[in-house]
């Protein structure tokens, strides 16, 4: 993640729109938080009371927790419905929330789902940041489709690494 970070630092500016597209515990959502400012937009979700729980608690710890911030008790896959892009970075980590019920993951049909929405909302220059976490049931199935996802977007106008 520090790398990820280090690139989504160059990208992000205050007055941003982010998102975390999996908030888990909160600290990508802080992180983006204090990229994007008080004049930015910050968007969060997580399926999982407990993860926008800890995400709000992370927030208000850091003085973070504005207007600006936006906690959704939703699956990603209803990006496109809660947030209006432009966005200069999407970050996604999936598989499951760290220190939670593990019974309840990342799935392939509602992450391809997000990923299409997040890649159709990217600003121009933004970043669009997954990390696969496959150590759960369909979790390998998930980091595959997800790689072949990121091998079909348009080679002209997005760089995968």
């Amino acid at each position: 993640m520090t790398c990820t970070h280090d690139w989504i630092s160059r990208v992000v500016l205050p007055g941003d729109t982010v998102v975390d597209a999996t908030a888990g515990n909160g600290h990508d959502t802080v992180f983006l938080a204090r990229l994007a400012g008080p004049s930015g937009q910050v968007h969060a979700f997580d399926v999982q009371e407990e993860a926008i729980r800890a995400t709000r608690e992370r927030l208000e710890k850091e003085g973070l927790l504005t207007s600006a911030v936006h906690l959704h008790l939703a699956s990603h896959d209803r990006l496109a419905e809660l947030v209006t892009g432009p966005v200069k970075a999407v970050v996604f980590n999936l598989g499951y929330l760290p220190g939670g019920d593990k019974k309840t993951v990342t799935r392939t049909g509602c992450t391809l789902a997000a990923l299409e929405q997040a890649a159709a909302l990217i600003a121009p220059n933004g970043i669009l940041s997954v990390m696969c976490y496959p150590g759960h049931e369909g979790g390998d199935a998930e980091a595959e489709a997800v790689e072949d996802f990121l091998s079909r977007l348009p080679h002209h106008s997005w760089r995968t690494g």
